[in-house]
């Protein structure tokens, strides 16, 4: 995993900059500001003020004839190099570093509020991340929540899925995104909610009736807060034609579970209860199921959490052409590379010992 070899992944990107005016080539370019971010650099200003004075041993890796190119500069090409482009050099190189033994996939999207895409709106990122290994395997960029739908599918297409589940929440339960998971060789668990109403109101139908289905329970007391998890599957879906909910609807591609999950919480001597549904094309038994449901929190609290507390990123303000798409997918490969460090430490002392 050393850096050039890293770089090599991304080889295929070509500099963007007129080649007679290139002081700093842009290898080096990506390295200082791939070194700087593992090492808490959050801004260009401070990647080039770490490069500085960390200039010594950057050229143990690369020439820098130069010295280290200017906070703009740095700024200037991240901006424009081409973002799609960008990412699939990514998923390149957590190709090399996946297991080969299937894995569950979570895919969700995250705003950062502060920086902007192309259109002047909120960055809205999509990403995979594989819950066995934690590592983030892709991201692609979307105009708004809503486009996640057209985002998904070209995620997607850039990552090795077969034998995967992936998980997705209610957003991405499309019937066009559940044949796209079959395509590339995996099988889908996702989140049912109103948004597909007809079949959501017949699952629920289907459980308030059910008797002697595989059910799996879990209980959890941790500060305070007892949560008892109750997860049904049902293995015969038969029932759910076309006909049975609107005419013409297309079916979801080789359905072959339904799942129902149950939660009572008791807290400070008040109980919750809530219900949710999930639909899947694996023939899961409920222990899997709930196994799944859980690992797919595991976006949340292991990327989304930590993008936002160790490495600051509702608090980037770029907002100019590529450079927040770019600089997400850097500090996903910092994320990756800090999270292969052996050690105990936590990821924010890791980050700190690297600098």
């Amino acid at each position: 995993m050393s850096s050039p070899a890293l770089l090599d992944h991304f080889s295929a990107l070509d500099d963007p900059r007129q080649s007679w005016k290139v002081v700093y080539p842009l290898p080096e370019v990506l390295l200082v500001v791939l070194c700087g971010t593992l090492a808490g650099a959050d801004d260009f200003v401070e990647i080039n003020d770490w490069g500085t004075q960390k200039l010594a041993f950057l050229k143990r890796l690369l020439p820098f004839e130069h010295g280290i190119p200017s906070h703009d500069t740095l700024n200037d090409v991240m901006n424009a190099l081409p973002s799609a482009l960008f990412a699939e050099c990514f998923a390149s190189w957590v190709a090399t570093l996946r297991e080969s033994d299937p894995d569950i996939v979570s895919i969700d999207g995250k705003t950062s509020r502060r920086a902007h895409g192309p259109d002047g709106r909120p960055l809205h990122l999509v990403s995979a991340w594989a819950s066995r290994q934690r590592l983030v395997l892709g991201q692609e960029a979307c105009d708004e929540k809503e486009n996640e739908i057209r985002a998904i599918p070209r995620l997607l297409e850039r990552l090795e899925l077969t034998g995967a589940l992936v998980t997705i929440d209610a957003m991405g339960c499309r019937h066009a995104i559940a044949s796209a998971i079959r395509a590339r060789g995996a099988d889908y668990l996702l989140a049912l909610k109103s948004n597909q109403k007809s079949l959501h109101e017949e699952v629920a139908l289907f459980f308030d009736a059910a008797h002697g289905l595989d059910t799996h329970r879990t209980t959890d007391n941790d500060h305070g807060r007892l949560e008892t998890r109750t997860t049904r599957v049902c293995h015969a879906v038969g029932w759910l034609s076309n006909q049975r909910r609107a005419p013409g609807e297309p079916s979801f591609t080789d359905l072959a579970a339904i799942v129902e999950l149950r939660s009572e919480v008791e807290q400070s001597g008040k109980v919750s209860r809530s219900r949710r549904f999930y639909i899947s094309s694996a023939a899961m038994s409920a222990n899997h199921a709930a196994r799944a449901v859980r690992a797919h929190r595991g976006i949340e609290n292991r990327l989304h959490w930590v993008m936002d507390v160790v490495f600051h990123d509702d608090l980037m303000r770029l907002r100019t052409e590529h450079g927040p798409t770019n600089m997400a997918t850097m500090r996903h490969t910092a994320l990756n590379i800090i999270k292969a460090i052996p050690g105990k430490a936590s990821l924010k002392v890791k980050r700190k010992s690297i600098g």
